[in-house]
């Protein structure tokens, strides 16, 4: 495990002076009240450094048993080590230091640039499901980055320079990281590995081709590749020249993928070797005609290239290294790449990606939020047709200079070998990959790694400490936002259990659930919610960066709220909701709409009624998202008007045709047969008591059916399989 260098790289600069004069108690007690429970060999690390930037052990247990005496802090034994935690009492002595002048400046500014006025210094008391900030926690939070407030504060300053108009992209960072970061490694991948200057010369040869193609700015190509550095250069390459990625989900399938494939007008097609088969079994319903060019990228080389296609990587090989000269004129409002999000309602829609949000994500996440370094490794098991990889894990790395070790995709089996191989010291994640290793029998592998941070969304509360003390980790930088939205919340403190707050400018409201609508006041204008309650997060459009919208004006629109608070003020409608934890802070509870996540994904459930209702034994159906014990997100539920008894229902043909027209992630686990139909005046299908009911079939008289792991068809819900989902027992829905 690595050492997390607290003392004294992440100390105040008033306290260096105290381990020079040996006097270690009000060290000790500032690290172990702002950054946690530390190991004896965190606390006196790196016996290579001079006394005078580091405690000496001998002196350190003299200090620390008088601090244990007094009852300042607490000494245990955990993994086969010693660590202390601090105490009640110590952390009360540790909040005198709020009196120190400079403090006192620091929690001045930082409350009036997040709006905190007045503060409220009562502390609050908190659980797992009714978690509030406390102003100690508050003030903690912002200790833990006093040692880097010149730092964020100067990327505070760089934000605000960064403009659409400005020449600034993706492609010119690229270029910039090549000259200034030229032998880093850029990529590890598998056996392979790419430095910065490296990685450039390869975008290059990629951009070059498709300006030999005669491509100019804006057009754009379908790519259907999985995670592999050729996606990388892909990317790289649309930023330096104008034209536009359109990741394509490499998850979908059928009727979902021709969708995805057909929604913009594509100039030519990148398929990759891996995925060949599913593009081919859509490929007669993409309408094509002569004007498409095919291309077609090998990947492990174990088919010939096939009659229509031609050979990318032969056609790039060869071409000049040298930067293209179209990098120069990109600008923040370019877009290189749309990624595919559901929004709330509907098919996937394509999200632009400009160059923007990226130089954004690097700021943001890369400096304010990561603070990352050359020597760190940022692992990335996500797919890159997502933003997390993106704009979390791909953006980081770049911003530090740092190397990324790219996963083919997410194996619980081998997470924790390539963090080791790899020297990783970071992850992006998702909740489900948080829960997924959470699960798995303890290992040696699991706190034998490096990894002392991780960025992502999705980590939920009732695993999150726990989750935090297995594996080691300190720094959790739990983020909420989306594809399309250029602000974020982010969890900058490092506190437990909380998305953290927004620099922009945001507002959680009272929602009505069960009519699905925000409850107005009396005149007419929206409410915000106390501490403590959950409703629907609205961002302010201050500017059109804060919500980019999709690339189509009708689903736009659907988004924006007008006259929220005022006549005409405009705020973009996130369609989930948060709970106000105070002091800016907030938590994410539930996503609204008609989208629901699960396996990492957000499942449209309008696309799925479209199949369940085109399987001619079924009327109507209505689709939303249940919680199963023991995992993250909700799984898909169906309640459908069947036009037979659920005995005689033909489910081998029912499960034939989701599958074929649905990704795995998208296939409902649990189908409900309703007696009647709830409808609403407008015959709008009732979905909030089906959700209240869920699969709890002591709640229905309505047979439930289940589709269990590793089971081939749907069973019948009974009260013992009932008792079994609720134990646990099935682990791998």
């Amino acid at each position: 495990m690595t050492i997390f260098n607290t003392i004294p790289d992440k100390l105040p600069a008033w306290y260096l002076n105290d381990l020079k004069k040996e006097k270690y108690d009000d060290v000790i007690l500032f690290a172990l009240a702002v950054f946690g429970s530390h190991s004896l060999e965190e606390l006196v690390n790196d016996p290579s450094k001079s006394i005078n930037n580091r405690m000496e052990e001998k002196l350190f247990h003299k200090w620390a048993e008088k601090l244990i005496d007094d009852n300042y802090i607490e000494k245990y034994e955990k993994f086969e080590k010693t660590y202390y935690k601090i105490r009640s009492k110590g952390k009360d002595r540790v909040m005198k230091l709020t009196n120190n002048p400079i403090v006192k400046q620091v929690i001045k500014g930082f409350n009036e640039l997040i709006g905190i006025s007045p503060v409220n210094q009562e502390i609050q008391s908190k659980s797992l499901f009714d978690y509030k900030i406390s102003y100690q926690d508050y003030i903690f939070g912002l200790l833990s980055i006093i040692w880097r407030i010149t730092h964020i504060i100067n990327a505070g300053a760089a934000r605000n320079k960064i403009k659409p108009e400005l020449k600034i992209s993706l492609g010119k960072s690229l270029e910039e990281n090549a000259i200034n970061f030229a032998n880093n490694v850029a990529i590890q991948y598998e056996d392979i590995q790419y430095t910065y200057k490296e990685m450039n010369e390869r975008i290059n040869q990629y951009a070059n081709f498709f300006l030999s193609l005669g491509l100019k700015k804006g057009d754009i190509m379908n790519v259907f590749l999985e995670n592999r550095p050729e996606l990388l250069f892909i990317i790289g390459a649309m930023s330096k020249i104008g034209t536009i990625a359109s990741l394509i989900n490499t998850r979908q399938r059928s009727a979902t993928l021709s969708h995805s494939l057909r929604l913009n007008p594509v100039k030519l097609y990148i398929i990759g070797e891996e995925l060949y088969e599913a593009f081919e079994e859509v490929k007669p319903n993409l309408g094509l005609s002569n004007e498409e060019q095919l291309f077609f990228l090998p990947d492990k080389n174990q088919m010939e290239l096939p009659n229509g296609y031609i050979d990318l990587a032969e056609e790039v090989k060869d071409l000049d290294i040298k930067n293209p000269p179209t990098t120069t004129e990109m600008i923040g409002n370019d877009t290189y790449a749309y990624i595919f999000t559901s929004g709330t309602s509907g098919l996937p829609k394509a999200a632009p990606m400009k160059n923007i949000h990226m130089i954004s994500a690097m700021n943001g996440w890369g400096i304010v939020a990561m603070h990352m370094q050359p020597e760190d490794v940022v692992y990335i098991s996500l797919p890159l047709f997502h933003s997390n990889a993106i704009h979390i894990g791909w953006a980081s790395a770049l911003a530090g200079g740092s190397t990324i070790a790219l996963a083919r995709r997410f194996s619980v089996k081998n997470f924790w070998k390539d963090v080791i191989k790899y020297k990783v010291t970071c992850f992006n994640y998702i909740g489900e990959i948080c829960r997924y290793l959470y699960n798995q029998p303890p290992s040696p592998e699991e706190r034998n790694h490096r990894v002392y941070k991780i960025c992502g969304n999705g980590l939920r509360p009732e695993i999150w400490k726990e989750f935090k003390e297995r594996f080691g980790i300190r720094e959790v930088y739990e983020h909420y936002g989306m594809t399309e939205m250029n602000s974020m919340f982010c969890n900058y403190f490092n506190l437990d259990c909380t998305v953290g707050f927004n620099f922009s400018q945001y507002s959680i409201v009272k929602y009505d659930v069960v009519n699905n609508e925000p409850i107005k006041s009396d005149n007419g204008f929206l409410q915000e919610v106390n501490e403590g309650e959950v409703g629907l997060v609205l961002m302010k459009m201050g500017d059109e960066y804060i919500f980019t919208g999709y690339s189509s004006k009708d689903e736009t629109e659907k988004k924006l709220t007008r006259d929220a608070f005022e006549i005409g003020d405009l705020w973009y409608n996130t369609g989930d909701m948060l709970r106000n934890i105070g002091y800016k802070h907030a938590q994410f509870v539930d996503r609204l709409g008609d989208t629901f996540r699960w396996k990492g994904e957000n499942v449209s459930t309008s696309e799925i009624e479209d199949i369940v209702v085109s399987f001619q034994q079924v009327e109507h159906a209505s689709v939303y998202g249940v919680e199963i014990p023991g995992t993250e997100g909700r799984a898909g539920m169906v309640s459908i008007m069947a036009t037979l008894d659920h005995k005689e229902f033909n489910f081998d043909s029912f499960l034939i045709t989701l599958k074929e027209n649905l990704p795995p992630y998208a296939i409902p686990k649990f189908v409900r047969f309703l007696a009647e139909l709830s409808t609403t005046s407008t015959y709008k299908i009732q979905k909030f008591d089906m959700k209240k009911v869920g699969f709890d079939i002591n709640k229905t008289s309505d047979p439930v059916y289940v589709l269990l792991p590793e089971n081939p068809n749907y069973t019948l819900l009974t009260q013992e399989i009932y008792k079994n989902i609720l134990n646990l027992k099935y682990r791998k829905f």
